[in-house]
């Protein structure tokens, strides 16, 4: 089996890349049927010359190749017929602007495998790049208030060498007694938990949170159960809660009272009710000042997140009285961070913790006469929709 690193091509170009040059060898030696080859990029964070130097060739046409790796959408002119591709497709939402990518993935008889539904019997996600969003995006919320309040300066992390730099840098500032309130429950939040836990910041109970003064910097963790009420049922039940979003409010109401800043990390569907509303946000008694929407759902959980931002310009601001967006770093205003994109910022971490999930979970099982894993977030394959999918019939045709 030959396996392809492809070059990212979507605009603008994504610079993370799905194996290392350490993994492609380790690969290689773990499975001696496996050969990699890697496809010539002027973007990705890993140089040509490193794969080159550890032996994995570099080729500017990797067709030859049987399956082939990326990380987002291939545009369809770089399609190459009758192969297996994984890569972050966006499609399963019936995303618009790549509905015609699906179209032609689907005529050139492509088997596709999306990361993102790449999940145990558990649905656990197998594997992904939500932890780097989460501690990018908690940095970035740092960073953002200490500009905001003109308490210290923190280097943008994507100017940084890698994640211990980082680190460094956050562990020399001195962060004032703020509260902060970190949401959600999967691998965004885990990383930003593991973030402000690095940084050494104390966590707390809701109750603590909500009803205590400390003399240093706090962060408390809200997930779904804290987050969202019921009218009528008493007790918590998760599988209701994910198949009837519409029927639940917000809970979230008294840490906008006392909490500094938000880290916002929940996975939010349209018929999730908001954090907040614009409302709320206008009321004297609404003490963030400043919010870190790692999630990045615009109008979304966070209604004041009215546009995603870019790594090189990740600043928003909301005019609170005017109800519109308004001047960053304004007196009253709300300032926010909405990068869409936040693993870019550290690259190669990122891929360096990706490829080590690939390699252990996915590759294997590429082997096997049959793979119940990769069937299940198998989206096409002999020119139709599988299974699993054949809700997206009517966005295809």
């Amino acid at each position: 089996m030959k396996i392809a690193l492809i070059a990212e091509r979507k605009k603008s170009a994504d610079n993370r890349v799905a194996l290392t040059p350490v993994q492609c060898v380790a690969l290689q030696q773990k499975f001696p049927e496996i050969k990699v080859i890697v496809e010539s990029s002027e973007h990705r964070c890993i140089k040509d010359l490193e794969y080159t130097i550890v032996g994995i060739p570099v080729l500017k046409d990797v067709s030859s190749a049987d399956v082939f790796f990326g990380i987002k959408e291939v545009p369809s002119e770089y399609l190459v017929a009758n192969k297996t591709y994984f890569f972050f497709s966006h499609t399963i939402k019936k995303q618009p602007y790549n509905r015609q990518m699906l179209k032609d993935i689907i005529s050139k008889n492509i088997r596709l495998i999306d990361y993102e539904v790449l999940k145990w019997e558990t649905g656990q996600r197998v594997l992904g790049f939500g932890r780097w969003a989460g501690i990018i995006g908690a940095y970035n919320g740092l960073r953002l208030y200490g500009l905001k309040h003109k308490l210290f300066e923190l280097k943008p992390a994507w100017t940084c060498v890698n994640f211990a730099e980082v680190l460094r840098g956050a562990l020399e500032i001195k962060l004032p007694p703020i509260k902060m309130v970190v949401t959600g429950g999967g691998r965004v939040s885990n990383g930003s938990i593991d973030f402000l836990r690095n940084i050494r910041v104390k966590e707390v109970t809701p109750k603590q949170f909500l009803e205590s003064q400390f003399d240093e910097p706090v962060f408390v963790h809200l997930n779904s159960p804290d987050l969202y009420g019921h009218h009528k049922l008493r007790e918590w039940n998760s599988e209701y809660f994910y198949t009837h979003h519409s029927e639940y409010f917000s809970l979230f109401e008294p840490y906008t009272q006392v909490a500094d800043v938000l880290f916002n990390g929940i996975f939010w569907t349209k018929d999730l009710p908001p954090l907040f509303s614009i409302e709320q946000a206008a009321l004297a008694s609404f003490k963030m000042t400043t919010i870190a929407d790692i999630s990045c759902d615009v109008n979304g959980s966070v209604p004041i997140t009215f546009k995603a931002t870019t790594i090189q310009e990740p600043f928003i601001s909301w005019d609170r009285a005017k109800e519109q967006p308004g001047e960053l770093f304004e007196n009253g205003n709300i300032d926010i961070m909405a990068v869409d994109n936040l693993p870019n910022e550290l690259p190669e971490d990122a891929s360096n913790e990706f490829g080590g999930m690939l390699m252990n979970s996915v590759i294997p099982e590429l082997l096997k006469v049959k793979s119940d894993l990769l069937m299940r977030a198998t989206i096409c394959e002999e020119q139709k929709l599988t299974e699993h999918f054949n809700y997206l019939t009517d966005f295809v045709e």
